[in-house]
């Protein structure tokens, strides 16, 4: 690039590009285009003082990272791949997991089944027909033992999909860890542990809102001391997108519960310089192309700006946001299911325009059941092929200082600023955290939502949005009855129970439930209560044992009604 005058963050970009450059730290590859055309690593206007206001947009690596954490961008490392599996028993899933790794998936993530998610155990009543059906069962650290069997934990980064228990489900992880004889200090991964998006959105919680911020509070704790590299939360926009959401909402409430969380750090008197890298976020990417890069360049942006300058955070690590991508599974259709894999492309592809850091690609018969093996194979090869074939890996941020992305970065950020101040206004003493509670309690991020939901809804109906073989082009499409479908036998519910069974006849049951009362006597100081969780994981308490102890001790939550 020709230096001009007036170009200072420019400068300075280059100067940490040729320092990663000098370090090793960008990779040796051929950084051309299809037809032989050398590519610069990042592009921008050749006078910076003509461009107002282009410190919003800046440089890739330069705050407010409109344009990416990094001056390398993808130069330096790709994104992670990581597809999101699990389905029948521990062992079932872990043939997938390793068939994942075999095929160059870089990091695993786990889907639960419904039971693990309400903190169940697969023999309780309430579980019925439900075992290993939307995930993998778990119900104690020796399920755990089998899930990674063969998989060092130590070497593979692990985000687990889980918020209601998602303290005792870590705990069995980290026991897990233990029996490896890995250094747990030095796990890496993401829990998605975010309490909020569940009363907000996906409705899966086990008690009312304190008890759980208690947990979250002690969890992020015990990762700052024990576990510094390991994310305790990662905060979920996906799920409030999935249940009907707009992208300025999804934008907006997820930020909100995110600085939430940095208030809930404060407030245990954790340095915001050291606990907040240990925050990711979760963003769904969704069918509109432009909409969802202008999305995830605003939460970077807004993010960065919030925690200089409102929570006083000084270092880049904790101004920069980190999030992970998953296609939208909502934009799926049962109709024509093939026209999914194209869905799935350009989300997938928005993600990596917009900066993601990891992303997981939805299999074409998502909408119908789990991912048979070919359909979770194609949705892996989706990003491998963006990744190897399409050039996008050349140049950071390559859609910046574009009219129509920067307008629409522009205006979602606008928009979400208007939602934090409404958020805050609802609150007692102008936290955040208390106008998210206040807004929970009266249902009004609910109420929000389902007013969108309707509102895309009536469009689809009256042909105003057009989704391809459902309300346009609908005529049958050779094939379609052929799919194959991956079902879930109820033969895995009665095997996973027996084999509950057999692990409690063995374990020292004397010590399991003696570990699972002293969990609740810490309950009741002001103790971090992980270590006795761990005690408990460790005896082999099951998931639903510690999950029924705390519901008896806090009691459990029904959401108001509203209408």
């Amino acid at each position: 690039m020709t230096e001009q005058p007036g170009n200072e963050a420019r400068s300075r970009w280059q100067q940490r590009y040729d320092a990663a450059l000098a370090a090793g730290r960008v990779r040796d590859a051929d950084f051309t285009t299809l037809s032989g055309l050398e590519v610069d690593p990042a592009y921008g206007p050749a006078d910076e003082s003509a461009v107002p206001g282009f410190e919003r947009i800046g440089w890739p690596g330069e705050f407010p990272f409109t344009r990416g954490l990094h001056a390398t961008g993808y130069r330096g490392r790709a994104w992670t791949i990581r597809q999101f599996a699990g389905f029948g028993n521990a062992r079932q899933t872990n043939e997938r997991f390793r068939s994942l790794l075999a095929e160059g998936g870089g990091g695993l993530s786990v889907a639960f089944d419904m039971p693990t998610l309400m903190g169940r155990d697969s023999d309780d009543g309430r579980a019925l027909g439900e075992v290993g059906h939307c995930g993998v069962a778990i119900d104690s650290a020796a399920d755990m033992d089998v899930l990674f069997d063969g998989i060092p934990l130590e070497q593979t980064t692990t985000s687990m999909t889980i918020s209601g228990p998602a303290v005792p489900v870590f705990c069995m992880y980290l026991v897990a860890a233990e029996r490896q004889g890995a250094d747990t200090s030095k796990l890496n991964g993401t829990l998605q542990t975010d309490i909020f998006k569940e009363y907000i959105a996906q409705k899966e919680w086990l008690f009312a809102p304190e008890p759980h911020l208690r947990l979250i509070g002690d969890l992020m704790e015990h990762c700052a001391a024990e576990i510094p590299a390991y994310k305790p939360i990662s905060v979920s926009g996906y799920h409030i997108r999935e249940a009907g959401s707009t992208a300025a909402q999804e934008l907006a409430y997820t930020l909100a519960d995110g600085f939430a969380y940095v208030e809930l750090g404060l407030s245990r008197g954790l340095d915001v310089d050291v606990f907040a890298p240990g925050l990711s976020f979760f963003f769904d990417a969704h069918i509109d192309f432009f909409e969802e890069i202008a999305k995830f360049r605003a939460a970077r942006r807004i993010w960065a700006r919030w925690l200089r300058d409102v929570y006083g955070a000084h270092t880049e690590k904790a101004q920069q946001l980190r999030f992970h991508t998953q296609t939208a599974g909502v934009s799926l259709t049962a109709q024509q299911p093939d026209n999914n894999v194209v869905r799935t492309a350009v989300e997938a592809l928005a993600a990596v325009l917009g900066g993601t850091n990891s992303l997981h690609t939805n299999a074409l018969d998502e909408v119908l059941a789990l991912p048979s093996a070919k359909a979770a194979q194609i949705a892996l090869r989706t990003q491998q092929v963006i990744a190897e074939e399409t050039g996008v890996l050349n140049v950071a941020d390559p859609l910046g200082g574009s009219w129509y992305v920067e307008a629409l970065t522009d205006e979602l950020e606008r928009q979400a600023e208007e939602v934090f101040t409404r958020i805050r206004e609802m609150g007692s003493d102008g936290t955040m955290t208390a106008g998210i509670l206040r807004g929970i309690e009266d249902g009004w991020f609910t109420g929000e939502i389902a007013e969108a939901a309707f509102t895309y809804q009536r469009a689809l109906e009256k042909g105003e949005k057009k989704v391809v073989g459902v309300n346009t082009l609908t005529g049958s499409v050779a094939g379609d009855d052929q799919l194959e479908i991956l079902r879930v036998s109820h033969q895995v519910e009665t095997d996973q129970r027996a084999e509950l069974s057999a692990r409690r006849q063995a374990r020292d049951d004397e010590a399991a439930r003696a570990a699972v009362a002293r969990m609740v006597e810490v309950s009741r100081t002001d103790a971090n209560m992980v270590p006795a969780m761990l005690d408990a994981a460790r005896a082999e308490a099951t998931l639903g044992e510690i999950c029924d102890a705390l519901r008896a001790e806090w009691g459990t939550y029904t959401e108001p009604a509203r209408f």
